[in-house]
């Protein structure tokens, strides 16, 4: 069934990872797809990926008036979802001040700019991605948990105020996306023999996991408030 035949869904950060997942289930059960990212390849690729004739728009959503005028121009959608991030990690004591900053700006006050200026449909929803470090801390991703955990209040604030709006978050786990390829394939495969090991379901997540519970949120009309962990029982383990 196409459960979003004709509506309007904007993907920011949809040209990789969780984010283009999301796009190509979105766009699999109906809905008209625009994928925002910064980077004009990647996006033509993304594109070319998620197919049902999606388009693309360069945008980076650490610029306020970037931000502002594409929205301004885009006119209402029906749902949005937000997957943009960029976020050096490392202990608190070590990461400079500077990187720290530009995760923050990068994944919480980009989610915030874009919430703030996009016209979302009487009903739609605006989902986010956060990550299961908001309730199962790191020593070697403080920021990161933090940033989470604050995209998880930002949400359940935003169902108040943008109400009949409904916003909700998904928190995924340790998941397979490009974001890893920069470990080298050896160091890569053992954090993933790692995880699937001490994880209660004995496997790491993929895009597509995490998309499902995208479907979910945005079309499920009793969902607002939420936030859906999908980490494998990463939280408890």
């Amino acid at each position: 069934m196409d459960m979003l035949t004709s509506k309007k869904v904007l993907v920011v950060g949809g040209s990789s990872g969780i984010g283009l997942a999301a796009a190509k289930a979105l766009a699999n059960i109906g809905a008209n797809v625009l994928i925002a990212s910064r980077n004009a390849q990647r996006l033509s690729e993304a594109a070319a990926q998620v197919g049902h004739m999606a388009q693309t728009a360069v945008l980076d959503t650490t610029n306020d008036a970037e931000v502002e005028a594409f929205l301004r121009d885009a006119g209402q959608f029906d749902h949005v979802v937000i997957s943009a991030a960029q976020t050096p990690g490392g202990p608190s004591r070590k990461l400079e001040l500077s990187d720290a900053y530009a995760a923050m700006n990068s994944k919480f006050w980009g989610a915030y700019r874009v919430a703030r200026a996009v016209n979302i449909a009487s009903g739609g929803s605006l989902t986010f991605v956060s990550g299961f470090l908001s309730v199962r801390p790191s020593p070697n991703a403080v920021l990161q948990g933090a940033i989470n955990a604050a995209l998880e209040a930002l949400s359940r604030g935003l169902a108040l105020e943008l109400a009949p709006v409904r916003v909700n978050t998904v928190s995924p786990g340790l998941v397979a996306t490009p974001l890893w390829n920069k470990l080298g394939t050896e160091a890569r495969q053992k954090m993933y023999d790692s995880a699937e090991a001490s994880l209660p379901a004995r496997r790491i997540g993929q895009p597509e996991d995490i998309a499902n519970a995208i479907v979910y949120l945005v079309t499920t009309p009793y969902a607002t408030g939420s936030t859906v962990l999908v980490d494998g029982g990463g939280a408890i383990a």
